[in-house]
Formats: structure tokens, sequence, C-alpha cells
């Protein structure tokens, strides 16, 4: 896909308009219980896939729609479960990737319903571990994919969770999603993302990257996330 070549603060300004608007779109999602006991994962989705049309005119999204409940966010992003319907003492998150104009946005949000203690320590945890991992991305001018993926594993497990995913992050830039090989381990916060994340992309443009958290108790068989941009602003 050809586009004209844009500037280093246009990409970073555009990266955070579609989180912005990305934010906006959850917390209309918030504001209008949308997520609630009784429907189910896929029906939940689509309502969201419209509310984001109506919204921002946004017609599509760079990777699948992830609405998962109970067991189900146990599953890391390539998981495919059956359809759930959604209980009255669940645990849900939504991971969303809405193109507004072309750019991409990537985030996750959790949301309990009821009033375990467990689940609603998830909603407390979830964000700390985050920022956690930004403050460690943001002392080491060096880190690596694979470093910040061991810290946020570690940063988890002293927080009392098991961490779910097997990535912590990736790429993130304009739409078509080219930036990410998906073969490509440096496209991620992963074991064997050697390169340091700061560094140009093979456009020659500042690489940007999400980092996402994946928190699970296997025990009690439920998980959350949150996931947003590590680097912008």
């Amino acid at each position: 896909m050809n586009r004209p070549t844009v500037g280093e603060p246009v990409r970073a300004a555009k990266l955070i308009e579609a989180q912005d608007m990305a934010a906006k779109l959850f917390a209309e999602i918030s504001d209008r219980r949308m997520v609630r006991a009784g429907i189910g994962e896929r029906a939940l989705s689509d309502e969201i896939h419209d509310l984001a049309a109506a919204m921002f005119g946004v017609t599509g999204h760079w990777h699948k729609r992830i609405v998962r409940s109970g067991s189900n966010t146990l599953e890391t992003f390539r998981g495919n479960p059956p359809d759930r319907r959604l209980t009255e003492d669940d645990v849900v998150f939504l991971d969303f990737g809405p193109i507004f104009e072309e750019w991409e946005a990537d985030f996750g949000r959790t949301y309990v319903l009821g009033d375990d203690p467990r689940k609603l320590e998830l909603l407390d945890r979830l964000p700390e571990v985050w920022r956690a991992g930004r403050e460690f991305f943001r002392s080491e001018p060096q880190v690596t994919g694979e470093q910040l993926y061991d810290f946020v594993v570690a940063t988890s497990r002293d927080a009392g969770w098991d961490f779910g995913g097997v990535i912590a992050g990736h790429l993130v830039g304009e739409f078509p999603h080219e930036k990410i090989d998906g073969e490509d381990i440096e496209s991620y916060v992963a074991p064997g993302s050697t390169r340091p994340m700061r560094r140009k992309d093979r456009a020659g443009n500042e690489c940007h990257w999400i980092l996402e958290v994946h928190l699970v108790d296997r025990n009690r068989g439920f998980g959350g996330f949150y996931e947003e941009l590590l680097d912008l602003p």
C-alpha cells in the first residue's frame, strides 16, 4: 500500500490519537454497561464493532476482535475457545485493534461482574504490573524485548499472579500491519527478541511498541488483560 511519507512527529501524534479514540470507545462501553451477564462473547464483540462504526466510522480491525470471559480468559491471543455466555460473577477482558484513518490502535481492558475479592484484586494488579513494565523500559535505554518480557513475568509473579502470555507486546504502526513479520521474533516483546527496542524499523522509522499484560490465576481458572502504547506519549 502506497502512502505519503510522514515525519516522526506526525507518526507519533497519529498513534496517540488512535489510542485516545480507542480509550473513548472503551469508556463508552463502560458507560453503556455493555459488558453484562447473559450476553455471549461473539454477540458482545459484534455490539462493540457496531459501536466503533457509529462513533468513529471504524469498519476494520487489524487483528481479530477478542472478548474472553471465565475460563476463556486463560487463553492466549492465538487461542480460539468456544463462544461462552457471560455470567453474574465473571471476569471478562476485551482486546481490540481498531483502525482509525489507517492508524492502528491496540487496547485491552478487564471487567469484573460481581464482588469476588480475588477478581477485584486483578483489576488493581493489571495496571500496576503494566506501569512497572513501562518504568523498566524507560530506565533501560538499551532494553531488549526479551529483557522486558522477563521483567514483566517476574513482576507478575511478585504480585501473586502467573503471566499468561507467550509475548508481552509488539510493534504497532500504520495499517496494514506490515511492520510485524509474524515469523520475526524481533517484532515482539518475547523470549528470543534480543535487539534493542529503541531502533529504526525496516522503513527507517522509529519503532513504537504496545505493552500487554496477561495475568492469570490457574487454580481459580481465570485471568485478565491490560494493553496500550508503551513508548508514547
